[in-house]
């Protein structure tokens, strides 16, 4: 058996008047995400720390936001396909780690469910998916509230 690492960081802005989508859930907040599709920056750092496990580069290479077909685009579907395209190349997921960093709302009462839209997208057992949310004690663009940040460790096989 073969077994790789992957990594993936994201940070999105925050702004008021936008949705904060997070693990394929839509958070009630006052900020909200800014990003050409949903914004949802856990999605985001999990398809990155795939495609790099994989080497199959990053998300913007195989999604440009410089792309109409990505708009708005809900990143369960980009997810979606970045798990084709690891089994196109004879991968499985074995676990993924990720963390969220953001001073508010407080994502803990979501990931149960956070973990549930995940491990169904990606074909694994809910136990294989670890979702922890830290703030950044008001320190830096987290700590103002200016955005929010993810990070994410995976291991795939073949």
């Amino acid at each position: 058996m073969k077994i790789r690492v992957g990594f993936g960081y994201d940070v999105h802005q925050l702004a008021k008047g936008e949705e904060l989508w997070l693990g394929g859930k839509l958070i009630p907040s006052e900020l909200g995400a800014v990003g050409h599709s949903d914004a949802d920056v856990l999605i985001h750092v999990i398809c990155d720390a795939l495609l790099g496990a994989a080497n199959l580069r990053d998300i913007g290479f195989h999604f440009p936001d410089t792309s109409a077909d990505y708009k708005n685009i809900d990143s369960k579907i980009l997810l979606r396909d970045v798990v084709k395209l690891l089994e196109d190349k004879g991968y499985s997921i074995g676990n993924i780690d990720s963390t969220i960093a953001l001073e508010k709302p407080k994502v803990n009462p979501h990931i149960e469910e956070m973990k549930t839209i995940l491990a169904k997208i990606m074909k694994i057992d809910e136990d294989a998916v670890s979702i922890k949310a830290t703030t950044s004690e008001k320190i830096g663009f987290v700590g103002r509230q200016e955005g929010i940040a993810a990070f994410a460790t995976v291991l795939i096989q073949k």
